[in-house]
């Protein structure tokens, strides 16, 4: 399983690399692609893949991304008042084939996959992209590494026994801290190597947020799985799950670096 899950790993982190380094185009596409196969996910957990309900879901997907090609975003509350009222038209006129729960989840579903991934391609898309996009992965990935490693060396206050036990108060506060760590050195490392102008103070503040809430991220997608009792969404990735297992913290943490780097536009 170690071998598996460094193996699919390397190619993830490849990917990763292409696409967001590329950005443009292959990283739009790339996360179109990975947001319909994290929203299948989902509604396979519920029981609406396949189905007329979990079609309207991807149906709004689509729209939603073709409104951010035509940098359109501003008519996304209208598309998710339309897409809801949709979602009310399938529930009565095929009722009673769907419960309410089901309704919800596939609304639930577009925001929580679809949009809030969108967020990578929008922080790349911003001046600075190219080096500010990477500080969702470094806070959310680099924080889970940091919190492990904490927990397994002072960890003992359980920071949620019921629903992860192995996860600790003082875990948690070691991934922000590696995060917050890591942001400082990117800073610097980008100075040095593409003389980025990076504020190392904001660079700490943006990955010590961004770490604290992809810890959000993680839990929830547990808190998920286990009220449905599964184990993993998919196998899309050998000896990580599905999207949603491996992306979990990046969907928290995605808009979260957004909106930092948009409110301290013009100081990195």
């Amino acid at each position: 399983m170690f071998k598996t899950r460094l193996l699919s790993g390397i190619v993830l982190v490849i990917v990763l690399v292409a696409t967001v380094g590329t950005g443009g185009n292959l990283l739009f596409a790339f996360l179109c692609a990975i947001s319909l196969v994290g929203m299948t996910e989902l509604y396979k957990v519920v029981g609406v893949q396949g189905k007329l309900l979990g079609c309207a879901g991807y149906l709004a997907a689509l729209i939603y991304y073709g409104l951010l090609w035509v940098q359109a975003v501003e008519n996304v509350t209208m598309l998710s008042i339309m897409f809801l009222v949709l979602l009310m038209a399938v529930y009565v006129f095929t009722f009673p084939a769907f419960r309410a729960e089901q309704v919800m989840t596939v609304f639930f579903g577009f925001f929580y996959v679809a949009v809030m991934l969108s967020y990578v391609y929008q922080t790349r898309m911003l001046p600075d992209g190219g080096i500010v996009v990477w500080l969702i992965f470094l806070s959310s990935w680099g924080c889970d590494t940091c919190a492990y490693c904490v927990g397994m060396l002072i960890g003992k206050h359980k920071m949620a026994p019921r629903l992860s036990p192995k996860k600790s108060v003082e875990g948690g506060i070691g991934g922000i801290a590696g995060a917050a760590l890591l942001g400082a050195l990117f800073a610097l490392a980008m100075n040095q190597w593409k003389g980025a102008g990076a504020s190392p103070l904001h660079y700490v503040l943006i990955c010590a947020a961004g770490g604290a809430i992809s810890q959000v991220g993680d839990l929830a997608a547990s808190a998920i799985k286990r009220n449905h009792e599964i184990k993993d969404y998919g196998k899309l990735i050998p000896g990580h799950g599905g999207v949603l297992d491996r992306f979990d913290s990046v969907i928290f943490t995605a808009p979260v670096i957004y909106y930092l780097s948009v409110l301290l536009a013009g100081n990195f």
